[in-house]
Parts: C-alpha cells; sequence; structure tokens
C-alpha cells in the first residue's frame, strides 16, 4: 500500500477518535450525571480535566518521541486513549470519572503531535499539503457526527457506549501504526527539560483546575485562591528558567514570530466561545428546553 496515503490515515484515525470523544461526551453529560448522582455543570470538570491532562503532557510529546521512538509512542498513545475511554464507561462516581478523563488526556497528549510528527517526517515535502488533507477531512468528520451519535447513544441506548466506540477504532489504529509506520527516533535527542516540564505543569494545573472549580462549591474559597496563587507562581518561575535552558519545554521565544503571535491570540479568543458553545448548547437544550439527547445532537 502506498505509505503517502495510509500513514496519514493512520493518523487521521487518532485524530477522528480523540475529535469525536471531546464531542460526543457534551450530549450525554445531563445522563451521566444522573447516573453518578451530580449535577451535569460539576462535570464540566471531566472536560476540564481533559483538556488540562493534554495541556500538561504535550510539552513532552516531542522529546518523548524523539527517546522512544514515533511508533512506539503513538501506539502506545492510542493504547492509553482506549483504556482511559474504557474507564469512562466503567465509571460510578464524579471522581472516578475524572481520573479517567485525565488518563484519555495522557493519551491524546501523545498521540495528536506525535502523529503531526509521523507526518512531517514520514511524507515527502511535495506530497505534504495533499497528506494534510487526508489527515484533516477525516478528522473533522468527528466533531460533526458526535453530538447526533453521542445523543441517538444515550436516548436509545446507555451512554457507556459513547466511550466504548473508541476501542474498535483504536485497535485498528494500533495494528495499522505497528505495520506501516516506521520506528522514527532521534539518535541525539535534546536533554529533556525536567525542571521545566514540573513547573510548567503545576502552573498549569493549579491555574486552570482553580478557575474550574470556582464557584462551584467542590472546594473552600481559600483553597481555590491557593491552587490559581500557586499556579501564577509557578509558570512565573517557568518563565524565568526558560530564559536560562537552551532547551525550554515551551518555548516562548517563539512568539516573537509574527505569524505565530497572531495565530495564537487571534486563536484564544475564538476558542473563548467556541470552545464553550458545544458545552452550553446542549445543556440549553436538554435542561432548559426538556429536549432528548437525540434531539438536543442534532441542534
Amino acid at each position: 500500500m502506498n505509505k503517502q496515503r495510509v500513514i496519514p490515515l493512520i493518523v487521521a484515525t487518532a485524530l477522528f477518535m480523540e475529535n469525536m470523544d471531546s464531542t460526543v461526551i457534551a450530549t450525554s453529560l445531563p445522563a451521566i450525571a444522573r447516573d453518578i448522582g451530580t449535577s451535569p455543570l460539576t462535570l464540566k470538570l471531566a472536560i476540564t480535566s481533559y483538556l488540562l491532562s493534554l495541556a500538561v503532557f504535550i510539552p513532552a510529546s516531542g522529546w518523548t518521541a524523539d527517546r522512544f521512538g514515533a511508533r512506539r509512542v503513538f501506539s502506545s498513545a492510542v493504547a492509553v486513549f482506549m483504556i482511559g475511554s474504557i474507564g469512562c464507561a466503567l465509571a460510578n462516581s464524579v471522581e472516578n470519572f475524572v481520573f479517567a478523563r485525565i488518563l484519555q488526556g495522557m493519551g491524546g497528549a501523545m498521540m495528536t503531535p506525535v502523529g503531526r510528527l509521523v507526518l512531517l517526517r514520514s511524507v515527502d515535502k511535495s506530497a505534504l499539503v495533499g497528506a494534510m488533507a487526508w489527515v484533516t477531512i477525516p478528522a473533522l468528520i468527528g466533531p460533526v457526527i458526535g453530538p447526533p451519535v453521542g445523543g441517538f447513544i444515550t436516548t436509545y441506548f446507555s451512554w457507556h457506549w459513547i466511550f466504548l466506540i473508541n476501542i474498535p477504532i483504536g485497535i485498528v489504529g494500533i495494528i495499522m501504526a505497528l505495520r506501516f509506520i516506521d520506528p522514527i527516533k532521534s539518535d541525539n535527542p535534546e536533554p529533556f527539560d525536567l525542571t521545566g516540564m514540573v513547573l510548567a505543569g503545576i502552573g498549569l494545573a493549579g491555574l486552570a483546575f482553580g478557575l474550574s472549580v470556582a464557584g462551584l462549591n467542590l472546594l473552600p474559597w481559600s483553597v481555590v485562591a491557593s491552587l490559581v496563587a500557586i499556579g501564577a507562581i509557578s509558570m512565573t518561575l517557568y518563565v524565568r528558567h526558560s530564559w536560562r535552558t537552551n532547551s525550554p519545554v515551551l518555548d516562548f521565544s517563539l512568539l516573537r514570530l509574527p505569524t505565530l503571535r497572531a495565530s495564537i491570540v487571534g486563536g484564544f479568543m475564538f476558542r473563548l466561545g467556541i470552545g464553550a458553545l458545544p458545552f452550553l448548547l446542549p445543556l440549553l437544550m436538554q435542561l432548559g428546553f426538556g429536549l432528548s439527547p437525540f434531539q438536543s445532537g442534532l441542534v
């Protein structure tokens, strides 16, 4: 088979699974909340914890692929994502559900960046634009069909199955990756910035988790304020650390590039709105207007 087509489709499988999982859960949140005995708004922690896990572990993805090989890391990441999906299906409490989502985020943090790295290192530069189309188009199908599929499964079957549908997709992805992806790795990987990883991880975790639990009355305000303060201090220390190291885990000097800076600033403002819409709209349709999960997924 032509690797110029097969490898983009393998990467697209991982992106499809991740994008679909992140949207399929939105229409099922009220049903999940009823089953595990909590409120739908409290379950925003399940979405936040997934994104938080992504933010903490993505910086290590490039070094991990160089050190252990892209094929091994990509396949392992898909397997971890599948284990997290099974954990979500079996969860019977908020704590278990959030832990399983964190595990999914750990897999997703390695799965998507390493998949794109495989694409860049395996496909000829002349065919890269076409390969990116093969990756992007199937991956964009996930967010489109995710809400109606999630609503249909939740209405007529059980919300547990919205996570178990990842298993056959993941198995196909692992088999194809082990067969067609070369064991790409660097002979001389850069030293890993462990100090930066710890500081950035604590900073991102403290800020994101502290702000996400604010107003939910899950933790005292003193604890919430402490989390946000620790996160802010840790990120400040990381910025100072990144100036003194040759291989920072997050290289903020790249923001000097005008195109990248404009993309990040504009993308941040865009995602503030577009990221909240898939979470709030199904809740409005189900809790406010009394629609079924399937009906809210079709809106």
